[in-house]
């Protein structure tokens, strides 16, 4: 018997296909070995072409010099900085179009998910207009429409619109002034943090207090008057440690301040209009996937309907949302690229543009923005991921 046994628990190689216990693993080596063999297949195959035409595979060309202008920077840049640095000035640009997008998309999507639900026929109607509308027509056209409309609606700068001295609004963009902090400017950026930290732990006990006594305290409110009103006190007692750079109109356009170009403010908000209709359908769906149950036993409590809302519904409601959310905020983001068509230099118009162009590092530029935006988008969802297990419901 024992004999037998020992012959049976004998490894043979048929047992890496019939066994199923070695099959499944043996699959999946073959096929990360099929990977490996085919990127290593392209990567000798690109390298030879290259070799074939004269061109040689590197990264070298980022440290040399850009030699070309970018209209909008964050950061300090010139015609003589290198190609890396104009890199991260595009950079910087796609991120402030993604994050901004995301903010206002966000904002309009769940403003007009909620009014979708109106009672009122009229309200109800146009928005149902406006968001078949804006998801049937192309973002790029709408990119193109908006920025014709800015260039030819608005004035030259001789004849800018102004509210205000400093503030000036013309087809070559928005003018504000331009703070100049100061040292003693960080007790403000302290104060600021420090509001937020006692934001977070106050809506934390107020949260225990109101399940252990049912008292609710106005958070929302408190919240932002401690997030405004702490910096700003701290800001009086520090000096004032801020003074401001206002434009001046020379020769034909304004010279110091700030400015908003015409590209910029067409991009964003043409991304945040076509992405905030799809938003808004997702907030609808999520909303009525809340049972109305919900809805009827908070008026029977005798809660408020807008605290029904942001109590009750939306907190559920969530979790409907925030996944389809995530690829509405993947697509805004890729989506970014399209402004090439106006001039707006993000990191497709510099790395993978005028770069790519001067270098002839097709190979180079293509891969550099690839994993950029590969990056960006496995960031976004990473993050959205957590949020969406946080706000998951927690069986007991």
């Amino acid at each position: 018997m024992a004999a037998i046994e020992q012959d049976s628990d004998r490894f043979s190689l048929g047992q890496l296909w019939f066994d199923k216990r070695y099959r499944a693993v043996v699959m999946q080596i073959l096929v990360v070995a099929g990977v490996c063999l085919f990127v290593a297949y392209i990567a000798v195959n690109a390298v030879q072409n290259l070799e074939a035409l004269g061109k040689t595979f590197g990264f070298n060309f980022l440290w040399a010099p850009s030699s070309y202008d970018i209209n909008q920077s964050l950061i300090a840049y010139n015609s003589r900085d290198t190609h890396f640095r104009a890199g991260v000035v595009g950079l910087i640009n796609t991120g402030l179009i993604a994050v901004g997008g995301c903010i206002f998309a966000t904002i309009l999507g769940f403003i007009f998910g909620v009014l979708r639900l109106s009672s009122n026929w009229l309200i109800n109607r146009i928005v149902y207009c406006y968001i078949e509308f804006i998801r049937n027509v192309p973002v790029l056209v709408q990119i193109l429409l908006w920025h014709g409309v800015i260039i030819s609606t608005l004035p030259s700068p001789r004849q800018a619109l102004t509210a205000t001295e400093g503030i000036y609004l013309s087809n070559r963009g928005f003018y504000v002034p331009a703070p100049i902090v100061e040292d003693a400017f960080i007790v403000v950026v302290i104060a600021f943090f420090a509001a937020i930290a006692g934001v977070v732990a106050f809506r934390r006990w107020a949260k225990k207090h109101q399940e252990a006594t049912g008292q609710i305290y106005p958070v929302l409110s408190i919240s932002f008057a401690a997030i405004i009103g702490l910096p700003v006190i701290a800001f009086f007692l520090a000096g004032m440690p801020l003074t401001l750079d206002a434009p001046e109109l020379r020769g034909f356009n304004f010279q110091g301040g700030m400015v908003l170009r015409p590209e910029f403010t067409a991009l964003w908000f043409a991304l945040s209009v076509y992405t905030s209709a799809f938003i808004a359908e997702i907030v609808r769906s999520g909303i009525q996937a809340v049972s109305h149950g919900q809805t009827e036993a908070a008026f029977a409590l005798g809660i408020r309907p807008n605290w029904t809302m942001r109590l009750i519904v939306i907190p559920q409601a969530l979790r409907v949302i925030v996944p389809p959310l995530t690829s509405q905020y993947l697509n805004l983001t890729k989506n970014s690229s399209l402004a090439i068509a106006i001039g707006y230099m993000d990191l497709v118009a510099t790395l993978g543009g005028i770069t790519l162009n001067q270098t002839g590092k097709e190979m180079e530029c293509m891969m550099i923005v690839l994993l950029i935006y590969l990056s960006i988008s496995l960031t976004i969802s990473a993050f959205m991921n957590w949020y969406n297990r946080r706000i998951a419901l927690v069986e007991r």
